[in-house]
């Protein structure tokens, strides 16, 4: 705990925005107390990335995101969608049924549907959606302020450019893009053992940036201006290694 505390007050001073919490039990304290202790410390932005619906009962994990709101001062975001793979695994562990994936995002839409009802009309909890398929997509079209895009790390940025011309933004939501590897660093929360670098750059895949601060930034600017990303999320192990690319970009 005293180590994570510090890590939390660096990235604070290095110009960071949010902190996010993966929902992985038993890898780390529950997401909802530990983003309370985050936003406590650093003053920074919270949030879950991202909450598994088949693990959570929904009006629960509205309550917990609005409570979150309430606690933060509006400083927490609430990122969901339908679990990590393998999560069938989980729940016959937990002792949960197994939800079929079309059911899946119901449960999402239930949970934006009882947060916005707590949250009323005076706060909005801002909503991340980690979407994959046409249902997915189309629900977080509706619903979601952010959207990330579940795909596999070798994807070529052709394959993502197209998979992001498919979603229907009408709305202008966030576009938000998962970097799970920094140069040879493969963060291990977001990726799994097995990924190579060395394959992620031969892909030109956006699961990579390179370690280099300058090219970091060359490359993040262009995915904002060809591609309209603005969220950017990386592993805390890597945060270090790319403050002065969060430097630089603070000033433009």
């Amino acid at each position: 705990m005293p180590a994570w505390r510090d890590q939390l007050r660096g990235l604070a001073d290095s110009g960071y925005s949010t902190i996010l919490m993966p929902d992985v039990p038993e890898w780390q304290p529950a997401p909802g107390p530990a983003l309370a202790v985050a936003a406590t410390i650093t003053g920074l932005r919270v949030g879950t990335w991202v909450y598994a619906s088949p693990v959570r009962p929904a009006w629960s994990t509205a309550w917990e995101a609005h409570s979150l709101t309430v606690l933060t001062d509006g400083r927490f975001e609430l990122g969901i969608g339908t679990g990590r793979p393998g999560i069938a695994d989980q729940l016959r562990g937990l002792g949960l049924p197994d939800v079929p994936m079309n059911r899946r995002w119901d449960q999402v839409r239930e949970v934006v549907t009882a947060l916005r009802e707590l949250d009323g009309p005076d706060l909005h909890t801002p909503v991340a959606m980690a979407v994959g398929g046409p249902k997915g997509m189309a629900v977080a079209a509706e619903l979601a302020d952010t959207v990330t895009f579940v795909m596999p790390h070798t994807e070529t940025r052709t394959a993502t450019m197209r998979r992001i011309r498919d979603f229907d933004n009408r709305r202008a939501v966030e576009l938000a893009v998962h970097v799970p590897v920094i140069g040879d660093s493969v963060a291990p929360f977001m990726a799994g053992p097995g990924t190579d670098p060395a394959a992620l750059r031969a892909a030109d895949s956006l699961a990579f940036l390179p370690s280099d601060p300058a090219a970091a930034t060359e490359e993040i600017l262009r995915r904002r201006e060809e591609i309209g990303f603005s969220y950017f999320v990386v592993g805390a192990d890597a945060a270090g290694a790319l403050a002065p690319v969060v430097a630089d970009l603070a000033g433009q």
